[in-house]
């Protein structure tokens, strides 16, 4: 079976201990050196306990962020434009499916021909999509293709039931699921121990992969991650999704969720227990399905349960390796003020970019915008170009070292 990890347990010391403040950290005399001409442009709330360290591995944060005309306008004029009407490249995959130790499945979409083109040292992208979101999403595959023509190779974890991944357990998954992450990131690693790996997700998939940075602490085998448009905080997002215009959000996912749900139903005849399957089936909001099968599936007591023990928020403190948040402040469904910017400051291994705009999955502003590529992309690789450099490397073994030796024991 695979490891259920209830989100209550990673508070336990075996798990998790006090990050290494950064005085206690061995000083970076080159990038100090850098900062002096390095500035980031006024219009992005840039901060982080790391900020000092990775602030030089950016080519664009000192221009200003300027969103597209008329559609910057209203935060949800962006958010709809970028779902319809952003282009979504053509990739072509082939996909992997991976069966997890419960007896469940995950797709693993590859890009076609890496395998040829790609030296097995490449470094390697796991992109994780947001809810019901999946390879087909036009976000998704602008990443690929920015990764791809920077030399890295790139895989799109599909969840099970995403992007018409198969379902074969009564069990789809959840914000803090982590057994499936956990089988994937050792699954791609053991397919490529010489290659350096790293991980990006999107709302949801950035809550799931903030969690599993955390619960694996040092032991991680990523060697850095981006979280984009991150609820963080489940409560406060629940809370604004089901006001005002975010209704119509709602509505969409969970119909998606529906969708998704119908073509499984019959794994879930006669199940027992406290599912309620009739609801589930035909629910109308998110929090419907979550009440009647998903908190269910993960042992919570409740919806509103599930949602508190979930939030990533809650878990930034512990993450040991190099983490690239990035917000907009005007996200209808993953509110700024969910945003843990206390402990991302704390947190030496950490770095947040707050945009003015953006919307949730929209940032349409930069060189492609409105059609083309979101804000973040190329800020993304450009973190994950320096880290992969040998120097930002060596230096972060160095501070994880400095992590393991004030872990309590067991």
């Amino acid at each position: 079976m695979a490891t259920k990890l209830p989100i209550a347990a990673l508070t336990t010391k075996h798990l998790f201990f006090t990050p290494v403040q950064a005085t206690t950290l061995t000083r970076y005399t080159t990038v100090a050196a850098m900062m002096s001409a390095t500035q980031h442009h006024p219009s992005l709330d840039v901060s982080g306990g790391a900020l000092d360290t990775f602030l030089p591995a950016f080519t664009t944060l000192n221009r200003p962020y300027e969103a597209y005309p008329v559609i910057r306008s209203n935060t949800h004029l962006e958010t709809i434009f970028a779902y319809f009407f952003r282009s979504t490249p053509d990739v072509r995959f082939r996909r992997e499916c991976l069966r997890t130790k419960d007896g469940g499945a995950v797709s693993l979409d590859w890009v076609a021909g890496d395998d040829r083109n790609l030296s097995p040292n490449s470094p390697t992208l796991i992109l994780l999509p947001g809810l019901t979101g999946g390879s087909g999403d036009s976000y998704v595959r602008h990443m690929v293709v920015r990764a791809r023509k920077k030399g890295w190779r790139a895989v799109v974890f599909n969840g099970r039931g995403c992007g018409d991944s198969p379902v074969t357990t009564p069990q789809f998954y959840s914000a803090s699921y982590l057994g499936d992450i956990s089988e994937v990131v050792e699954h791609v690693s053991s397919r490529y121990p010489d290659a350096n790996l790293y991980a990006a997700g999107w709302s949801l998939g950035a809550n799931i992969l903030v969690l599993y940075l955390a619960q694996e602490s040092s032991r991680c085998r990523l060697s850095g991650a981006v979280s984009l448009c991150n609820p963080f905080n489940l409560v406060i997002a629940d809370e604004a999704f089901r006001k005002g215009f975010n209704i119509i959000y709602d509505k969409s996912l969970s119909s998606s969720l529906r969708r998704i749900f119908r073509k499984h139903a019959l794994l879930f005849e006669e199940i027992g227990g406290e599912y309620n399957i009739p609801a589930a089936a035909n629910c109308k909001s998110v929090k419907e399905f979550d009440e009647a099968l998903t908190r269910v599936s993960f042992g919570f007591k409740s919806a509103d349960d599930y949602y508190s023990k979930s939030c990533s928020s809650d878990f930034i403190q512990h993450v040991c390796k190099p983490l690239l948040c990035i917000q907009a402040s005007n996200d209808p469904i993953a509110p700024a003020r969910g945003i843990p910017q206390e402990a991302i400051k704390m947190n030496s291994n950490c770095m947040l970019i707050v945009t003015p705009e953006g919307g949730h999955l929209g940032w349409i502003a930069g060189d492609e915008a409105p059609f083309g590529c979101p804000w973040t992309d190329p800020v993304v690789m450009d973190f994950l170009e320096y880290l992969e450099k040998p120097n930002s490397v060596s230096d972060f073994k160095l501070q994880e070292n400095a992590h393991t030796l004030l872990a309590p024991s067991n």
